[in-house]
């Protein structure tokens, strides 16, 4: 827990996945304050030619892309560590991919506890069952 859905306009690379997996991670870890070892990323690549924004490819444009969504549970982060978050990873996927278009997302999902969780069981029921 979280999970992290990553869309990347360049072709797929074992280095590009490494990085940006890494990022992710420290990022995660470090403002939004969540276990690394729980976090789960998973990576898809689109090819400039087929990411189109305004009416053209970003490779017309000459610009690369990301986006990605990350789940947490509601309530457990404020404003400002999203915020933050958000702002470090932009400019961290700017300094990686390089010719960043400004058209790049990043969502942050605030879910309810008792309707996500992972190994068959809520957030909620964890959070009970740790008080107890």
């Amino acid at each position: 827990m979280p999970i992290l859905n990553v869309k990347i306009s360049q072709p797929a690379s074992d280095r590009l996945t490494h990085d940006v997996s890494e990022i992710l991670l420290e990022l995660t870890t470090r403002i939004l304050r969540k276990k690394r070892e729980l976090t789960s990323i998973a990576i898809d690549y689109v090819p400039p030619e087929h990411w189109v924004v305004g009416g053209r490819t970003l490779a017309a444009q000459g610009k690369n892309s990301f986006y990605f969504d990350i789940k947490v549970v509601d309530g457990t982060n404020t404003k400002d560590e999203k915020a933050q978050y958000i702002a470090e990873a932009f400019a961290a996927f700017g300094k990686l991919l390089g010719s960043l278009h400004e058209e790049s997302y990043i969502y942050v999902h605030d879910v309810r506890a008792e309707a996500y969780g992972f190994g068959g069981l809520t957030q909620e029921y964890r959070y009970i069952k740790g008080k107890t």
